[in-house]
């Protein structure tokens, strides 16, 4: 065989990417590999833009990250942060594609610590994690079509009406079976946990919620039980824990199976409405919702880059009239000299003139022309600097506010004055002010859906 005759195929040649492709790819990459994470630590450069976005950086002994709270966010975090405060964030990581920063998009802020109250939940949560009841080879699965769903919760809680609107709109046919029991107060802990045991022994159904609504650490304390977390671990049926708010731990949330942010997302992951078939939709879904709200983000930050940098209308007329009036002060004095030797030639003629008499026809000539010159020339430039300052105005009309208003869209606002940006803002049964190209007008609000994760 002759080894020099043989030639190998050239390798197919590799696909270039852009680098906004690259970013976003990186972006989806971190989201999908980082979930909501709670990360403490001390605040740093806090920017608060007149978006109402917050800028800042967190940082401990070792490194810092960059991160942003969005307005929508923000709103709820209840204080507002100083240089230097310690801090506990949840946050997602991804990818601010425009300048390829990495970063942490904040959904919740606290303070680091509440007192003796947290210092005796990190101790309990310590002595039940090091009893394994917090292990994940513990958790067990949901099923996947229940028939009936228990709920521990007060009859008298909001967060029982929420349970069973949910579970009404999502899947009609379940049963459902209450263990009723104070959820605040002297004992209720012990109340709790024997309404878990209750359930578990009668084995009547096929997950169990165990629910209230949001409040205090103080309010929440009869779910940082130790009974409490012990009847979670032993029931014979998987354990949601929908305690609180999304920013609210218990020690029930980390002894259950699967702990959900409120107690109508605990009723929305008891039971499954769809068939398997749509869970690859979902998680496109669900990918595509993170792609529009990280690119929604990185606009918002870049906009609010681009107002820092955007001269108002007013500043950039000003400006213009500065220049105008130097262009005109340069223009007299350059209108000046010619008429200058103008005269001065003209005397000088006129001295030879009268010493002699010479015929004065071409200099007349000449000088006419002179004067036609400069008028000409005044002209021209006068001419070019309307046109310039036509300009400018054109461009300043193009972003007069009214004439979004006029291509059909309107500026909605809540009966407070607040602009509404997104459907949790709203409220069944509240009133929405539109402003229009001519005029307003005022709306009511029938229902709110929410959006599907």
């Amino acid at each position: 065989m002759n080894f020099d005759d043989h030639h190998e195929p050239a390798p197919a040649a590799a696909p270039v990417i852009t680098v906004s492709a690259l970013n976003q790819a990186v972006a989806r990459l971190l989201e999908r590999s980082f979930p909501l994470t709670w990360i403490s630590g001390e605040i740093s450069n806090f920017t608060r833009a007149s978006s109402g976005h917050w800028y800042f950086t967190l940082k401990d002994d070792a490194a810092q990250v960059r991160a942003v709270m969005f307005r929508g966010r923000a709103q709820y975090a209840g204080f507002v942060p100083r240089e230097g405060d310690r801090v506990e964030v949840r946050a997602l990581v991804t990818l601010y594609s425009a300048r390829g920063d990495y970063q942490i998009n904040v959904e919740a802020i606290r303070r680091a610590g509440v007192g003796s109250l947290f210092e005796a939940f990190q101790r309990l949560k310590e002595k039940l994690d090091a009893a394994g009841l917090f292990h994940p080879e513990r958790k067990r699965a949901l099923p996947l079509f229940p028939r009936t769903v228990g709920i521990v919760t007060s009859p008298q809680a909001a967060a029982l009406r929420d349970v069973l609107t949910a579970l009404k709109r999502r899947a009609p046919h379940v049963h459902i079976v209450l263990y009723p029991t104070p959820v605040q107060g002297q004992g209720a802990g012990e109340k709790i946990a024997a309404a878990i045991d209750t359930a578990s022994l009668r084995n009547d159904c096929d997950v169990l919620i165990v629910c209230r609504g949001g409040g205090s650490i103080e309010d929440l304390w009869s779910f940082n039980d130790e009974d409490v977390a012990y009847a979670v671990a032993n029931c014979r049926m998987p354990v949601i824990s929908g305690v609180g708010h999304e920013t609210d731990f218990t020690i029930c949330d980390f002894a259950a199976d699967l702990r959900a942010a409120t107690p109508t997302a605990a009723a929305e992951l008891a039971v499954t409405p769809r068939a398997d078939w749509m869970a690859s939709l979902r998680a496109d879904v669900i990918d595509l919702r993170r792609a529009m709200r990280r690119s929604a983000g990185e606009a918002s930050q870049t906009l609010d880059n681009y107002t820092r940098r955007l001269l108002s209308p007013g500043a950039q007329i000003k400006q213009q009239r500065l220049k105008l009036l130097a262009l005109s002060t340069a223009m007299t004095h350059a209108n000046r000299a010619p008429l200058s030797q103008a005269r001065f030639q003209l005397d000088r003629l006129s001295g030879r003139l009268g010493a002699r008499k010479p015929d004065v026809t071409a200099a007349r000539s000449r000088l006419s022309d002179f004067q036609h010159r400069a008028t000409m020339s005044v002209s021209t430039q006068l001419a070019q600097r309307r046109d310039a300052l036509a300009a400018l105005s054109s461009q300043l009309e193009l972003l007069n506010p009214q004439r979004t208003l006029e291509r059909g869209y309107a500026i909605v606002t809540d009966d407070q004055g607040a602009i509404v940006r997104a459907p949790a803002q709203l409220k069944p049964r509240s009133t929405l002010n539109l402003r229009l190209a001519e005029g307003s007008a005022t709306v009511g609000v029938e229902s709110v859906q929410p959006a599907l994760d």
